[in-house]
């Protein structure tokens, strides 16, 4: 009789799938399929042609200056230039940001998912940091000449990395937060309950249950993040990075970055040499472009890491 219900089960599961995934052919789940991979193919077409573009104008400055291109500062000629400068302002804008926006995103998401009440205040807040998240840019740069050199020119010593890196981070903190928010959502409740079971508080439950889970969602926004604050150039002018010569790098002091090298040099009219303005600006392009890739793949390794670690791995 077992053998004979086991068979029953087996065929009735068989005629449920023939019946779902059968002959039958819905057209329109047809051209929605391929729709998406037409998407999908396009947009890999589109990054390939940029990233092989952007390769083949910066090649004739790879293969001619090397590692000086990275290492020499700003020059009035495309043949001796560098983006040393630029690199420096970038790297220390993202360090910044990591510092300043991702732990105030990640605890500002633990309360509002963890210990704020579900009240009318809260909803509004929490809509409120939504629509902050699609706020232009140049409205963040107008935030940070206000307040980070104008008010707070005292901490920040005025036009410098310090308050670029303090505008980029407002810029980036309302993704830190809507990402981490549904990380921590996304969390199962017998996990929290389980906590509770054994008699932790909410705080242990929060850190030794909560946050180790949703680690990987986590990072992901922080990657996300990361590469929309190392890539924004317009806060970075208004709140005063310049494109001139530069009589050295320094955190209080004049500053720029690899988006306002790029902008400035892509504009400049063609000075007749082996090695142009439009060669510079590609080969600065494609150093932002690994700058970020490094960026992203130590958020990735720290993912995986999670990832592993949740698994039991």
């Amino acid at each position: 009789m077992a053998l004979v219900g086991e068979s029953v089960r087996t065929v009735t599961r068989e005629e449920v799938a023939r019946s779902i995934t059968g002959s039958k052919r819905h057209i329109g789940g047809m051209l929605f399929v391929a729709g998406t991979v037409v998407a999908l193919m396009g947009t890999l077409v589109v990054l390939f042609v940029l990233i092989a573009q952007l390769i083949t104008q910066a090649w004739p400055v790879i293969t001619g200056r090397g590692v000086g291109f990275l290492t020499d500062g700003l020059s009035s000629r495309p043949s001796t230039i560098g983006v040393w400068p630029g690199l420096y302002g970038s790297f220390a804008i993202g360090i910044i940001v990591l510092i300043v926006a991702i732990p105030l995103g990640v605890a500002a998401a633990v309360y509002l998912e963890e210990y704020a009440p579900p009240t009318k205040v809260t909803r509004f807040i929490v809509i409120n940091i939504r629509n902050l998240a699609g706020v232009p840019a140049v409205i963040y740069g107008v935030l940070g000449l206000t307040i980070f050199v104008g008010w707070l020119e005292p901490v920040t010593s005025g036009r410098t990395i310090l308050a670029a890196g303090l505008a980029v981070a407002v810029l980036v903190l309302p993704i830190v937060i809507i990402t981490s928010t549904e990380a921590i959502r996304a969390v199962p409740g017998g996990l929290r309950e389980a906590g509770y079971g054994v008699g932790a508080t909410k705080w242990e439950v929060v850190r030794d249950h909560v946050l180790p889970y949703a680690a990987p969602g986590i990072l992901t926004g922080i990657v996300l993040s990361l590469a929309r604050a190392l890539g924004e150039a317009a806060p970075l002018i208004l709140v005063g990075a310049i494109t001139g010569l530069l009589p050295e790098t320094s955190l209080n002091g004049p500053f720029t970055a690899l988006p306002m090298l790029v902008y400035s040099w892509s504009g400049r009219p063609s000075a007749g040499t082996e090695v142009d303005w439009a060669n510079v600006a590609a080969a600065a392009g494609l150093t932002l472009v690994v700058l970020v890739l490094l960026f992203n793949a130590a958020a990735i390794v720290m993912r995986n890491h999670f990832e592993r670690k949740r698994n039991g791995l």
